[in-house]
Parts: C-alpha cells; sequence; structure tokens
C-alpha cells in the first residue's frame, strides 16, 4: 500500500524522497496492517488531516515522540474494507471516521470498532475527516468546558485555522455573539461570508481598541469567552477586554510564545482558566468524546456546520500541504486525500 514514512527529524516541508536529508519518504510497497484483535476493523482511508501537530512531531518539537521510523496519524475518515470475528457495529462498506495518534497517513490502517464513529447519510466523506480534531477540540472546550450559552460574548484568535474556524462555528450554533479575530483581507472576508458578527484584522487594525468599539456599539459589557489556540501578546492583550467570570479556553500557542496570564487578575476577576488537550480525554473522558463528536456529525449532516478545505493534496504531495500550515495561508482545514478528483497542488 501507499504510505507516509517519517524516517528521520527534520523540515516536513522537503519532499518525499527527495534526498538522504528529506525526513519523509512515500512507500508504494509498505505492508498493508493486518487485523489483530476479535473486535479490530481494517478501513481504507479517504482523507487524513494535516494538522500543526504533525507538523511539530516531524520536526520532534511535539509532546508526544513517537519512535522512529512511523507513520504520522491524525483524524480521518474511510471505508470499512474488513472486519474481525468479534465485530458488531460495523460492516463491510460503511462509512466511518476517528483519530488515530499514528498510520493515518496510508491507504489503510486498523483500529478498534470502539474508536470508530459511523458517518451518517448526508455527510461529505473528505468532510468527515475533519470532524474529530478540530471541531471536536472545539466543540469539547466551548460546550462540555465552558458551556457557552445564547447571549454570551465568544471572542476567538486565530480564527481562520482550522480550530478557530470550527470555534466560530460552533460559537454561532450555541447563540453566541461572535468576535473573530485574523490576519489577512481573504480570511476577513471569508469569516463575514458565514455571519460572524464582528472580524477584526489584526495586520491592520488594533484588536482592543475595534473590539471595545464594536462591544460599545452593541451596548455590551465586554467578553465571556475568549478561545486562544494563538497565545503570545494578542493572549495577554486580550485579557483586558474580559468580563467578570469570564472563561479563558487555552487550545494552543501557534505563535511560538507562551503567554503569561497574571493569576491575581484571574483571582480578583473570578476569571476561569481552563487548560484543553483534546487528544488526553481519549484516556480519561472517552464518553465525553464520544458524545462530543455524535453531536457534530449530526450538526454536519444537518447543514449547522460546514467544513471549509482550503487545500487539498495528495500523499506524494504531503510537503505542499506542510507548507501551508507553515506559512498560515489556509482558511480553515488543510488535507490529503487518496484517489479523489479534487486534489491539487495549489489552493482551492
Amino acid at each position: 500500500m501507499e504510505a507516509l514514512i517519517c524516517r528521520k527529524l527534520g523540515d516536513p516541508t522537503s519532499p518525499p524522497n527527495s534526498s538522504d536529508n528529506s525526513p519523509l519518504a512515500l512507500s508504494t510497497t509498505h505492508p498493508v496492517p493486518t487485523l489483530n484483535s476479535p473486535t479490530a476493523v481494517r478501513v481504507r482511508v479517504k482523507a487524513t488531516s494535516v494538522i500543526y501537530a504533525n507538523y511539530l512531531q516531524i520536526q520532534g518539537k511535539y509532546q508526544e515522540k513517537p519512535k522512529l521510523p512511523f507513520i504520522p496519524g491524525s483524524d480521518y475518515s474511510g471505508i470499512v474494507e474488513s472486519v474481525g470475528p468479534g465485530v458488531t457495529k460495523f460492516k463491510v462498506g460503511d462509512p466511518v471516521c476517528s483519530v488515530a495518534n499514528l498510520g493515518s497517513f496510508a491507504q489503510f490502517l486498523v483500529a478498534e470498532e470502539s474508536d470508530l464513529f459511523l458517518v451518517p447519510n448526508g455527510c461529505d466523506l473528505v468532510a468527515a475527516c475533519a470532524v474529530p480534531v478540530a471541531y471536536g477540540t472545539s466543540h469539547v472546550a466551548l460546550v462540555h468546558r465552558a458551556q457557552l450559552r445564547s447571549g454570551q460574548v465568544l471572542l476567538v484568535l486565530g480564527a481562520a485555522g482550522g480550530v478557530g474556524l470550527a470555534a466560530v462555528q460552533i460559537g454561532k450554533v450555541c447563540g453566541a455573539t461572535v468576535v473573530a479575530v485574523a490576519r489577512g483581507a481573504e480570511k476577513v472576508q471569508f469569516l463575514k461570508s458565514l455571519g460572524v458578527d464582528h472580524v477584526i484584522d489584526s495586520s491592520k487594525e488594533n484588536v482592543i481598541e475595534s473590539t471595545r468599539g464594536f462591544l460599545k456599539a452593541r451596548k455590551l459589557k465586554g467578553i465571556d469567552v475568549l478561545y486562544d489556540p494563538v497565545g503570545g501578546k494578542l493572549t495577554k492583550e486580550s485579557l483586558k477586554l474580559l468580563n467578570w467570570g469570564a472563561q479563558i479556553l487555552i487550545i494552543g500557542f501557534v505563535s511560538g510564545e507562551v503567554p503569561v496570564i497574571p493569576v491575581n487578575i484571574a483571582l480578583v476577576k473570578n476569571w476561569t482558566i481552563h487548560g484543553l488537550y483534546w487528544g488526553s480525554y481519549r484516556t480519561h473522558r472517552a464518553g465525553v468524546l464520544e458524545g462530543s463528536l455524535k453531536e457534530l456529525l449530526s450538526w454536519l449532516a444537518s447543514g449547522l456546520i460546514t467544513i471549509h478545505m482550503s487545500h487539498i493534496y495528495n500523499l506524494s504531495e504531503v510537503n505542499l500541504a506542510f507548507r501551508a500550515i507553515q506559512d498560515r495561508t489556509a482558511i480553515g482545514k488543510v488535507m490529503v486525500v487518496f484517489d479523489d478528483p479534487r486534489t491539487v497542488r495549489a489552493k482551492l
């Protein structure tokens, strides 16, 4: 089968097999994985997400460091190709999605049936691939942890990225007033097309002044929930906008800078600070993830949320996918798709 193998740590934007220094190798003869338990399911992968964690992991900069060589993993979707004798929930031909710590950058992978989710009728299979991590992170953060309510004000930093765009949509589904921050006219225009209440271009506008102006015009006191996958200076500045009793959701640090939140102010203003690492829920609170993904897939099937895929590549072009991640040119999701006419070398 075709599989992408990380054989050494290095720059993932280097083309696979391009030189001995390239960390990635594209194999066309990698063994197809076998069913390893009675309840195992082999999935023919249709699509897998390319996420910032993959970009970091191939460089050896992510908190989870698998032993070399390895096949990278992320959320994925596909079709059930074979099942073990103990499988009761799925049959050959069922469309499914899930998350694999390793192994999804390949034509086939094997998963336990308890880790798979049936993709409902009405869902595009490639789009369903994007649901578990990006939309799952934002759903658990906003709905389960912050318990975002109708009428509250949500501020989303990095709003045009994978998790940010998911947070914007989920915020609107919850009935919140959404303020979104992104960089560049194209990203701002796209967010406006989604009906976001206020969009700020951080490359041209002062985020704090623009937000305060919007809040004053709407006669709103401040921000109730801060959703932050960015970190850095913008996080520290955004704290000035928070209401008493606000919720702060720490999602990541794509800026490369981990901010310091003054806990004395958090104490006085009764802020709640949530760290949100979606992957650890699989170990500690798997039931939360199951309920979250089922609700998200139902929202996708009914049209409450939509998946925007700005870049779609085939596996041999994965370095271009990582380049889009590195350069932050993506609006929404970056995907690798197998056997699909939508795969292109450039931005859609």
